[in-house]
């Protein structure tokens, strides 16, 4: 999957998010928008795991519902990045796959 492009597509539908709801996508909210979906990743998290109320979810539910907070998470980053123009594929190959050499 192409970054980039995907930042893209995300990037349509965000904007199309904020105008529904009626809010200004402004620097702060990615930032807070991405540690709400980090939150909600770690509460998803400890249902997976038993260790917090699984409010009546089965747990096919739960284990669904924590594969689908890591996209929340990896999306609402791309789009982060996005807003403060930072080349992902150029940061990952040159902070950690510069270690493969």
């Amino acid at each position: 999957m192409d970054l980039e492009k995907l930042a893209q597509r995300l990037e349509k539908i965000s904007v199309g998010y904020g105008e529904s709801l009626g809010f200004d996508r402004d620097p702060d909210w990615f930032l807070l928008k991405l540690q709400e979906e980090v939150g909600e990743l770690t509460q998803a998290y400890l249902q997976h795991t038993g260790r917090a109320r699984t409010k009546g979810a089965t747990p096919a539910e739960l284990r669904t519902a924590f594969h689908q907070e890591f996209a929340d998470v990896l999306c609402q980053l791309l789009l982060f990045a996005q807003q403060h123009d930072v080349d992902l594929p150029a940061q990952i190959e040159s902070k950690w796959l510069s270690y493969e050499r």
